[in-house]
């Protein structure tokens, strides 16, 4: 396993290791190469409209649970892992082969399950395995990475029904541990350096020996989600 070979020979039980999903994706296979896909009737009117190849809009459909707003070339879906991100994830930067695109790991908390399972084999040492992605948000310019597969980390930190510093009651705070630990990697490598993995030491707190609920913690219920169709 490449991630364990380049492992430090003092890499620890509370180490995080953060993997970028393409190595991950590309090691599962899940690469399509657009010759092969033949686009359908929503590929073929979506990319009409968006100026954008059928071929890829139809690969990013098949990737979709659903379509929730398309404008300026962007189809921002739902995966069936039940993220929502643009164009359903799909990638073609830093791809060798000519056309082809990229898809996200088809179970990433389980693909980040068995990294950890691996690496523990390995190397003696069960640190938590992150897989991550750059998404953009809401209401902020610029992108970020972010947690979309995660073993052995509390990607959610409640702190509902903990105290302030003025002892008022904490009602709606959560840190999103598993995106902050994502960012912050994010910052250790530019996204030319083809260097996939970071080791985040000082976050041991956050560390477990099981392999916990995963990345799927972050995602927000359809019905908490005040920018759903319907939502009030």
């Amino acid at each position: 396993m490449a991630v364990a070979n380049a492992a430090p020979a003092d890499l620890g039980d509370g180490d995080v290791l953060v993997v970028a999903h393409k190595v991950v994706s590309k090691a599962e296979g899940r690469v399509r190469r657009l010759e092969a896909i033949e686009p359908g009737p929503r590929a073929s009117e979506l990319s009409a409209e968006h100026d954008r190849d059928p071929r890829v809009v139809q690969a990013i459909l098949d990737e979709s649970a659903a379509v929730l707003r398309a404008d300026r070339g962007v189809l921002i879906c739902e995966t069936h892992h039940g993220l929502v991100c643009a164009n359903a994830g799909l990638d073609q930067s830093n791809l060798a082969e000519p056309d082809t695109v990229l898809l996200l790991p088809r179970d990433p908390d389980a693909s980040a399950r068995a990294l950890r399972a691996g690496i523990a084999a390995a190397c003696g040492a069960r640190p938590a395995v992150l897989i991550t992605d750059s998404f953009g948000r809401a209401w902020r310019l610029g992108q970020t990475d972010v947690a979309i597969g995660a073993a052995g980390l509390v990607v959610l930190d409640d702190w509902r029904g903990r105290y302030d510093a003025a002892g008022r009651p904490l009602r709606a705070t959560a840190i999103a541990v598993g995106d902050a630990v994502a960012g912050a990697a994010d910052l250790a490598r530019a996204k030319s350096s083809a260097e996939p993995v970071v080791l985040v030491r000082g976050v041991e707190r956050f560390v477990t020996r099981d392999d916990g609920p995963g990345a799927a913690a972050l995602r927000r219920p359809p019905a908490e989600d005040l920018f759903r169709e319907g939502s009030t």
